[in-house]
């Protein structure tokens, strides 16, 4: 079988796959399976660009999709007009302040020369910018915060509604970008090992930072409700055509609003991944995808090119990041709601580092049916093992202690399933199940 007869049968496994999930499952969750499975593979693609084209090894993934979904939240949301009125204002003054206190001391550091003027000259800046900051922030987060805690207690949004929230998306990977920018800036020289080490940290930062800022996105008291760029089940059963259209169908109304809905989300999904996926590979083919791996290969030789390294990886590192950050609000917009405490690393991370494995790292065809593969067997395996198991354990006698260990082992099956597949296919496919040309 030649590479492009290949790739067709393993996407045409995939499709049977979700198809299957319709028949035995109902078509509700293959939907949800086929928008997540959308989702994860644009998120596959960012890190498939910064691992795939340039070796960066980020494990920090879980921040950047945090941050796309705290974007869904300040595009969305109705602003807080009372905790706007109570602190908005001296918050706003407050983080002004405390970025140029940053730039301030940057400045000084670049521009003086070294010596103790410097370092004092420094120092007498970070410490009355930090004076300045917190007298302003800490009344005004406490102002904003009991502002209807149990309801509000934050700034909110800028209230988009409609097909304006589509903004929220391309908003979750300037935001995520921006991060980058800044982490790229000060991490990007360290070695593989510890630029993983710095940007696991860093994200574990962000999300600590959006549990425990209620002013910002609740903290873990969660922001529901967020608005979404399709139709409402609530709109479309109230709709006389709809409700016609659906009855000639044979549809049960409830059952055709939610189907619809999950078919618009599937159609914008696919427009963002088609497109993610076209600009990924016009980079691949050309001299700036040519150049970056050769960076990746061997960064000695491209220096003595004259090939800027640390500029380039600090490009992909952004554009990747920016990529996760548009999944993030992606995801964020289909749940309706932000909760910080959902995002985990064996969620947003590793799974997303093998999706890429698994697919075939430097290939982005590969990126993207990584992400599809994975996430189906993440979904799936727990139920089927569920099943599975019951059946094995059926002739055992109840309160056994082995029937009993067996049932509850099929929460962890999740995890072994991964590891198996991992293990076996850098057993048999160690460049992934399509790999780089």
């Amino acid at each position: 079988m030649n590479f492009p007869l290949r790739n067709i049968a393993l996407f045409s496994l995939v499709a049977l796959l979700i198809v299957g999930t319709g028949v035995v499952q109902g078509t509700n969750a293959a939907l949800f399976l086929l928008n997540m499975g959308l989702i994860s593979a644009i998120m596959a693609l960012g890190v498939n660009l910064q691992w795939g084209f340039a070796g960066l090894f980020n494990i920090g993934v879980m921040g950047f999709v945090a941050l796309g979904g705290l974007a869904a939240v300040l595009i969305g949301m109705p602003p807080t007009t009372e905790a706007w009125s109570a602190g908005g204002g001296r918050m706003i003054a407050a983080l002004v302040i405390g970025a140029l206190t940053i730039i301030a001391a940057i400045t000084a550091q670049r521009k003086m020369a070294a010596g103790r003027v410097r370092t004092l000259a420094t120092l007498a800046i970070i410490v009355v910018g930090f004076l300045l900051y917190r007298t302003l922030f800490d009344p005004a987060r406490d102002a904003i915060e009991a502002v209807n805690p149990a309801g509000t207690g934050y700034l909110g949004g800028m209230g988009a509604t409609g097909l304006l929230m589509i903004l929220a998306w391309p908003a979750g990977g300037l935001l995520a970008a921006g991060v980058a920018l800044i982490i790229g800036k000060t991490a990007l020289g360290l070695r593989s090992d510890y630029l993983a080490i710095a940007t696991l940290g860093i994200a574990e930062i962000i999300i600590a930072i959006l549990k425990a800022e209620d002013w910002l996105s609740r903290g873990v008291k969660n922001v529901v409700g967020v608005p979404r760029p399709v139709s409402y089940e609530v709109d479309l059963q109230a709709d006389p055509s709809f409700l016609e259209r659906a009855s000639s169908l044979g549809l049960d109304p409830v059952l055709a609003s939610t189907l619809f809905v999950k078919l618009q989300y599937t159609v914008l999904f696919t427009l963002v991944l088609v497109a993610v996926l076209v600009l990924a590979q016009l980079a691949l083919a050309s001299p700036w995808g040519r150049m970056m791996r050769a960076i990746r290969d061997n960064e000695t030789a491209a220096e003595a090119m004259g090939k800027d390294v640390t500029k380039r990886h600090l490009q992909i590192f952004i554009l990747g990041s920016a990529i996760c950050g548009v999944a993030g609000a992606m995801m964020t917009t289909l749940d309706s709601q932000l909760t910080p405490a959902a995002y985990q690393p064996l969620r947003f991370t590793f799974l997303v580092w093998v999706m890429v494995i698994v697919g075939g790292s430097g290939n982005n065809f590969g990126a993207v049916l990584g992400g599809f593969v994975i996430w189906f067997l993440w979904i799936q395996v727990e139920p089927a093992s569920a099943v599975a198991l019951s059946w094995i354990t059926a002739p055992m006698a109840d309160g056994s202690w082995l029937k009993d260990h067996l049932l509850d082992a099929a929460a962890h099956m999740r995890l072994v399933t991964m590891g198996v597949v991992l293990l076996l296919v850098l057993r048999f496919f160690p460049r992934g199940l399509i790999p780089e040309r």
